[in-house]
């Protein structure tokens, strides 16, 4: 069924019909699209423009159609003929009502009509999107709490800089995902205004009631220009941002978590049910979930790009270029809660080798710049401080020790204000325990940063 073939003579190319088709993913959008039929269908009989009769008629066929979709009995299958999600529900329903069902189309346009499906379809993304950071972020939450006590070396350049603790490492990534369920509400925020009754962009002769169609579909109210109703995608781009800044957080933890895995550091152990194996090599247990999120990151910045250079060109108002906005966007879509999903699963189920990354902090120096604070404190200039240290860590490299090895009889051959407290000084505890400024490591730090972000949560 086509909604538009009274003015040709001619039947559409197979081919032409085949590449111009898009029920076969926008059917997605087919809840969405009943939900705005219904809302306009009520609106318009509320409006005296169709008889409240065939208004009953049209919403009761709609509800019928929703609720035989979700138990399967009806289907896709049989609608090859249908050209989108709108003529599938249109033509189901004026097989089943008859006429009354061809009146539902009033005062609206398929332009206007696929922009408030995929407004709702996303804001309902949208809401997904938030959940499953949160759940995210409750697992970090509950590693920061378990771990506030376990130290681990800290890195700049991959490099041992200084000493942390685990859930000091974690908030960060609990400031990152926060980050982004607020850009996720942002996004809601600007987004929430509805198009329908913009019709093929010049709005329509009939006395529709915009606001009334608003606020049955939950939006803050009525887009204020029926041209950019129907040619605005912004708060799609603006979502695939937001989605592709969660994947590279996503990714920058996976290759923490890839790197932490390897035997070189064994800082962690993979869940056997987050692992898998090699078809030749019998030992390997491999991070293949931690390196598809990973990779797939390249995929969702793809889809935003994609967008970003079909929307480019585009003179206003509605051009077919712009059917090009679905499949890229459900695929990253599903590609950010699936891997939203996978992580948390896998943060959970991973245990924490607390003895390696305290050995690691130690045997790295990173209590090098504790040292010369300490140094600093007995009255050495920061700068011939650092100096001193520099030299204790070459000596330490050639002998194969580490700061705190080394006798406070070689500590005096560098500097003669070395006393028996430098060691409590530059023990790991005490490197932790000693930075509690807002943010910082030490517990006390730690302890606030936890109950601001539970609160958040």
């Amino acid at each position: 069924m086509k909604l538009w073939g009274g003015r040709f003579k001619k039947q559409t190319d197979r081919l032409v019909q085949e590449f111009n088709e898009s029920l076969s993913f926008d059917r997605r959008f087919a809840e969405q699209d009943i939900r705005g039929s219904i809302a306009h269908a009520t609106m318009l009989a509320d409006c005296g423009i169709i008889s409240r009769e065939d208004g009953t008629r049209i919403t009761e066929g709609l509800r019928e159609i929703a609720e035989d979709l979700r138990s399967g009995k009806l289907n896709f299958q049989s609608s090859a003929d249908y050209e989108d999600i709108h003529s599938f529900v249109e033509g189901t329903l004026t097989e089943r009502i008859g006429d009354a069902g061809k009146r539902l189309h009033t005062g609206r346009s398929r332009n206007d009509q696929v922009a408030l499906d995929m407004k709702l379809y996303i804001r309902d993304e949208l809401t997904e999107t938030e959940r499953r950071l949160s759940q995210l972020l409750a697992e970090i939450l509950h590693i920061m709490e378990e771990h506030t006590d376990t130290v681990m070396p800290g890195f700049t350049h991959l490099q041992k800089a200084q000493p942390t603790t685990l859930s000091h490492h974690f908030g960060a990534y609990f400031e990152m995902f926060l980050r982004d369920r607020e850009r996720m509400r942002d996004c809601r925020r600007r987004m929430n205004l509805c198009p329908l009754g913009a019709g093929a962009f010049a709005g329509t002769t009939y006395p529709l009631d915009r606001a009334e169609t608003a606020k049955l579909l939950d939006f803050d109210g009525a887009t204020r220009n029926s041209m950019d109703s129907v040619s605005d995608r912004d708060y799609l781009i603006e979502y695939l941002s937001a989605l592709s800044v969660v994947q590279m957080h996503l990714s920058r933890l996976s290759e923490e978590i890839i790197i932490w895995n390897t035997n070189e550091y064994r800082f962690v152990e993979l869940d056997d049910s987050y692992s898998t194996g090699s078809s030749i090599m019998p030992q390997k247990k491999n991070p293949d979930i931690a390196e598809l999120i990973r990779g797939k990151t390249g995929r969702v910045y793809g889809h935003l790009m994609g967008l970003l250079t079909t929307m480019k060109g585009l003179p206003l108002a509605y051009n077919k270029d712009m059917q090009e906005d679905k499949e890229g966007a459900f695929d990253a879509i599903d590609t950010v809660l699936d891997s939203l999903q996978l992580m948390a699963g896998m943060l959970a189920a991973m245990k924490f080798n607390r003895v390696r990354m305290e050995r690691s902090a130690s045997g790295g120096f990173t209590n090098a710049t504790d040292a010369a604070d300490y140094l600093v404190g007995k009255g050495v200039p920061f700068r011939d401080a650092h100096g001193i240290v520099g030299q204790l860590v070459l000596r330490c490299l050639d002998e194969g020790k580490s700061l705190d090895e080394l006798s406070l009889e070689e500590l005096k051959q560098y500097s003669p204000v070395f006393e028996t407290d430098v060691y409590e000084a530059i023990s790991m505890k005490s490197c932790i325990e000693k930075r509690n400024t807002k943010g910082g490591p030490g517990v006390a730090a730690m302890r606030e940063e936890i109950e601001e972000s539970r609160a958040l949560l």
